[in-house]
């Protein structure tokens, strides 16, 4: 009979006691133990198991479980008679940082000390035994929800003094999620205060810390260590590229076949496979995500489970905000193409709004981006090959596009539907509509009159058509055809369809140039340069070419017609 299916279980004793559905990873827990780093930085995407590993290796070495080896009875780990000895043999402190998800930095430092007293909380009896002398006392109860900075930022590290003294082991500490504080910090515009107490917390905690056994953290991403590591410059680093730990997070193909024949599902790899297929960590290939497995095997039904439930606030300000290159990037990925490009694993926040290599980073990291092939010249300088990893991650982007137009959206629809009917009148009528609400969405602190301004609306605005066209329509953007490269075309699937060039110009103030001269000088441009060479070279008649000019001033449009 299958195990019951759970959605959301991350405590492994819950998982093991009611025959829930699940993966033995216990591999992990010799692994880790055997490598010897004091501390240890694992990183991986969101819904990959990094919580139910931290529970497992809790569950496993804390003094609270001793004597109960039968969790782990049946499993890896259990077979290995010298880890049977470790099990309950040491004190463990775990926090999660989880749920420091705020706009404002009051928010997160309050979460912060609220979560780090829970934890002291469940250590009260060290108070009641006689065991802290008074001055220790004091010290240990002003750890609380208004405490300084100073004392939360060398809390866990005075609290690791008390416990090795009290059990005569040092401790195992376990933080998860480490870095979700830094992003939304980042997001919403207080790194600078958050990072300062990062700092010191990660040098107490993990550095000076005499009482430390080993220390595991996770999260998704490295951040870097001139952000918040400057003080802490020893952990073990194990991101998406490393070799070590490869199959501990993620599910294998194999375990995914073997979870597919145990529901009756095995019919339907090959479906599972292009749906949640694709993560590569290390050397190995085909791990899939463990969230859309457990989601399809209790649903059975193919649909975006994972992507759904990730935090894409900070991905969608990179693509929204990014330059030209980054749209037209996302153009050819959302097309089935790659992308070729440097990757630096230490994710430096400041940097990700004007370096592009540290947005495919962080794409790469969040497993939104997966490595085909990569090389190495000469100097030791390292080249990726990326794709969107499967179905599902394609999915989340359109949906996330759609998002973008999401408070014009009758007037966006629209203007699709006269575009395709080539009534003029009511394309601008509706393009000024979407224009005046979603703009400024688009502007990442560019002055008005800033020529990148509407070429980055423009960008996200053929984003928004290759989502809702592309079953009508080849679109691409900025390719060469006849003598230049043209900015839009959409080339039909369907012979009824007509083909479409758009050509889009900002009125040159500096020449008093008016919207309608902006128009006539970029329909000009498609004539002149020959834009419709690519159609006609594939069979479409000329008088099935519309031509359009877009021109902007400002947060006005006008379009158009063909000359």
């Amino acid at each position: 009979m299958a195990r019951t299916v759970a959605i959301g279980k991350q405590n492994f004793e819950k998982i093991i006691t009611e025959d829930i559905f699940y993966v033995d990873k216990t591999n992990f827990l010799k692994e880790w133990w055997e490598n010897k780093d004091d501390v240890t930085l694992i990183t991986r995407p969101r819904r990959f198991g990094k919580t139910l590993t931290l529970s497992m290796v809790e569950k496993f070495f804390s003094v609270k479980y001793a004597g109960r080896g039968d969790l782990f009875e049946g499993l890896s780990i259990w077979n290995e008679q010298e880890y049977r000895e470790l099990q309950g043999a040491y004190p463990v402190i775990i926090l999660s940082l989880a749920d420091v998800k705020y706009t404002r930095f009051s928010d997160a430092w309050e979460t912060i000390c609220q979560l780090i007293t829970d934890v002291y909380n469940q250590y009260d009896f060290l108070l009641d035994e006689g065991f802290l002398n008074e001055k220790e006392k004091a010290n240990y109860q002003n750890v609380s929800p208004g405490m300084s900075v100073s004392v939360a930022a060398g809390s866990l590290k005075a609290l690791s003094g008390y416990l090795a003294r009290y059990y005569g082991k040092n401790v195992i500490i376990l933080l998860d999620e480490y870095d979700t504080p830094m992003q939304e910090a980042y997001v919403c515009g207080y790194w600078d205060e958050l990072a300062t107490f990062m700092r010191g917390f990660f040098n107490s905690t993990f550095k000076s810390n005499p009482y430390l056994e080993k220390a595991l953290m996770t999260g998704i991403t490295r951040v870097s260590r001139e952000s918040i590591f400057s003080d802490f410059n020893n952990p073990k680093v194990v991101t998406t590229t490393s070799e070590s730990y490869e199959d501990s997070f993620g599910f294998t193909q194999e375990e995914v076949w073997e979870a597919l024949k145990e529901y009756g599902l095995y019919e339907e790899r090959e479906n599972v496979r292009a749906w949640y297929d694709g993560f590569t960590f290390g050397r190995k290939r085909d791990i899939y995500n463990p969230w859309s497995i457990i989601c399809y095997l209790d649903e059975r039904k193919f649909t975006t489970y994972w992507a759904n439930t990730s935090s894409n606030s900070l991905i969608g300000k990179l693509i929204r905000e990014g330059s030209v290159d980054v749209k037209l990037t996302m153009e050819d990925l959302l097309a089935g193409g790659t992308l070729h490009t440097k990757i630096d694993e230490q994710i430096v926040y400041n940097q990700l709004d004007n370096v592009e290599d540290a947005i495919w980073s962080m794409l790469l990291a969040s497993g939104y981006l997966r490595v085909e092939n990569y090389e190495s010249n000469a100097d030791g300088e390292e080249k990726y090959e990326l794709k969107l990893t499967n179905q599902e991650v394609v999915f989340m982007f359109k949906k996330m596009i759609n998002g973008w137009f999401q408070k014009p959206t009758s007037a966006y629809n629209a203007f699709i539907r006269a575009l395709l009917k080539g009534e003029v009148e009511a394309m601008n009528a509706y393009m000024n509509d979407i224009a005046l609400a979603t703009f400024s969405f688009f502007d990442t602190g560019y002055g008005i009159g800033s020529p990148s301004k509407p070429e980055r609306f423009y960008h996200g605005f053929v984003l928004g058509l290759m989502v809702d066209l592309a079953d009508r329509y080849e679109i691409t953007s900025n390719r060469e055809s006849g003598y230049g490269r043209y900015d839009v075309m959409l080339k039909p699937r369907n012979k009824e369809d007509n083909a479409i060039i758009i050509e889009f110009k900002v009125c040159r103030k500096a020449k008093n140039q008016t919207l309608e001269e902006a128009v006539t000088e970029a329909l000009k441009q498609i004539e002149d340069k020959g834009y419709e060479a690519t159609l006609v070279e594939a069979g479409i008649a000329s008088e099935r070419i519309k031509k359009y000019g877009f021109a902007f001033e400002g947060k006005k449009v006008l379009i158009g017609p063909d000359l």
